[in-house]
């Protein structure tokens, strides 16, 4: 147990997520009081019978913040200065200290490697970006980074060369742009570590038909908004569960639908996720080909069918390889693979096995997923079952899978972190230069609205000039989905209406 005591500030969450890195949540305890209370004989009796006690003291004067933390007889303390600083850049700048004066102190006492250092958001590209529009220099960018941050430089390269490219098609912000995102919540089978919206058919197929009436719809009533508001669609990408689990007459009521509600003249990109081999048939590729799909994704996660087979994908690898040959030959260009590292039961040779397989294959994009455990999945309720890697292991294994794609002449254009990521490391989408996909840029860096449609699909509403970001989610349960339908039309459009 780790007793920690606030004192002078309540930044509880983010000590909490800070010190995740270095213990179990179950572990921590976190009380916040102010110097008074602090100084009383009887609090101080109380904790001072505690195992392990850690101090993180905030005091402020005279425009300066100091940041205080205190372990086992070791102190580590970081200061600023706050002169010609906005409200909101001061608050900004004592968290940073009060994380980085806890980071310094525990890094060393607990001699563990954290490559991110006090970074612990989800979309850590967003400070590069803010640093680029104030003007910061490359070179004063990666002292930020390393210095303030504690980041390691490796990361702080990538981070730097992601939102460089990222940028591109970020700025300069066009309010008139938006993007679609149209889930299909299906799958042959529910993988083990898989925590979206995702219904096995062997459950759900008898509501297919009706959730694709209800689906084009809201694509209808939406388009409709869009129209309304001036908007134009850029990008759109259609999500799931696995899009492919539908049949070809299916599609073409989706689609059929998108053509005639959509003006696609200022359509830049049409993304299909097709991820699982199991789901896919020359007919079906055939179709989304002449619909004018641009860009593919067919996931392998990994070329190891032992694997496979322990996290609940009824597919072969071999399956695999025939399906992305097949499209091809259709005359998909660009096409995307997912991979996985650190699954249960994998060790650095059998990604080295993925990543030589994939290299033979030689995809336009491929995005590198760190296993992450989250709460609505399996392997969250049976991890103590399952064998996991290490934290220098994955680290390993993402750096393996970093070479490659260097060899593959594949450059990294967008990244993002998850909590409870096995190492605590990072997800990258790498893509030969000029097919970056500009939907993952823009649903990563929240500049750009992306309008949701489907069962558990989530609307991302932006203002850039507030710096604002509002959530317009829809209804996850199928059946209330496809009965209730109109009320997710009506979500969308009150907020317009209220908001625009």
């Amino acid at each position: 147990m780790i007793k920690v005591i606030c004192i002078g500030h309540n930044y509880e969450y983010e000590i909490r997520e800070l010190l995740k890195l270095f213990y179990k949540q179950s572990e921590i305890e976190i009380s916040c009081v102010s110097f008074g209370e602090y100084v009383e004989e009887g609090f101080n009796r109380q904790i001072i019978s505690k195992e392990t006690l850690l101090t993180s003291m905030l005091v402020v004067e005279e425009n300066k913040a100091i940041a205080t933390s205190k372990l086992n007889g070791e102190e580590k303390i970081i200061e600023e200065q706050l002169d010609n600083k906005t409200e909101l850049e001061i608050k900004k700048t004592i968290k940073r200290l009060i994380k980085k004066s806890l980071f310094k102190l525990l890094q060393k006492s607990k001699n563990i490697e954290v490559p991110w250092g006090i970074l612990t958001g989800i979309r850590p590209t967003k400070i590069v970006h803010e640093l680029l529009e104030n003007g910061f220099s490359e070179e004063n960018i990666m002292y930020t980074l390393i210095n303030e941050y504690c980041i390691d430089s490796s990361k702080a390269k990538l981070l730097l060369d992601v939102a460089k490219t990222e940028y591109r098609y970020v700025y300069p912000i066009d309010e008139t742009k938006i993007s679609l995102y149209i889930s299909i919540p299906f799958c042959p089978t529910r993988c083990l570590y898989c925590s979206f919206p995702s219904n096995p058919l062997n459950q759900s197929a008898h509501l297919v038909d009706s959730y694709v009436d209800s689906l084009c719809r809201e694509i209808e009533g939406v388009t409709k908004l869009i129209k309304e508001v001036g908007k134009k669609v850029q990008t759109i990408y259609v999500g799931g569960g696995t899009p492919t689990t539908l049949s070809v007459t299916q599609f073409a009521r989706i689609f059929d639908t998108i053509k005639t509600s959509i003006d696609l003249n200022y359509l830049e990109e049409f993304t299909v996720e097709a991820g699982r081999p199991d789901t896919i048939d020359y007919d079906k590729l055939m179709y989304l080909k002449g619909a004018n799909i641009t860009r593919l994704s067919i996931n392998p996660q990994t070329m190891n069918d032992c694997t496979l087979k322990e996290i609940g994908r009824e597919h072969t690898v071999d399956e695999l390889v025939k399906s992305y040959k097949m499209a091809l030959e259709i005359g998909f260009e660009n096409i995307n693979m997912d991979i996985i590292i650190g699954l249960p039961g994998e060790d650095t040779k059998m990604v080295e096995h993925t990543m030589n397989e994939i290299k033979k294959l030689s995809p336009i994009n491929l995005t590198v997923h760190t296993l992450a455990i989250k709460r609505a999945s399996r392997l969250k309720d049976q991890e103590e079952e399952y064998s996991l890697a290490e934290q220098q292991e994955v680290m390993d294994m993402l750096e393996i899978t970093q070479n490659y794609a260097e060899v593959m002449g594949l450059k990294p254009y967008y990244m993002y972190r998850q909590k409870h990521m096995v190492g605590n490391l990072e997800n990258i989408g790498y893509s030969k230069p000029g097919y970056e996909c500009i939907y993952n840029i823009q649903i990563m860096e929240e500049k750009q609205t992306i309008l949701a449609l489907g069962a558990g699909a989530v609307s991302k509403i932006t203002f850039p000039s507030e710096n604002r970001l509002e959530r317009v989610p829809n209804i996850k349960n199928l059946e209330q989905y496809i009965e209730r339908v109109d009320e997710m039309i009506e979500r969308k459009r009150k907020f317009f209406i209220d908001n625009i």
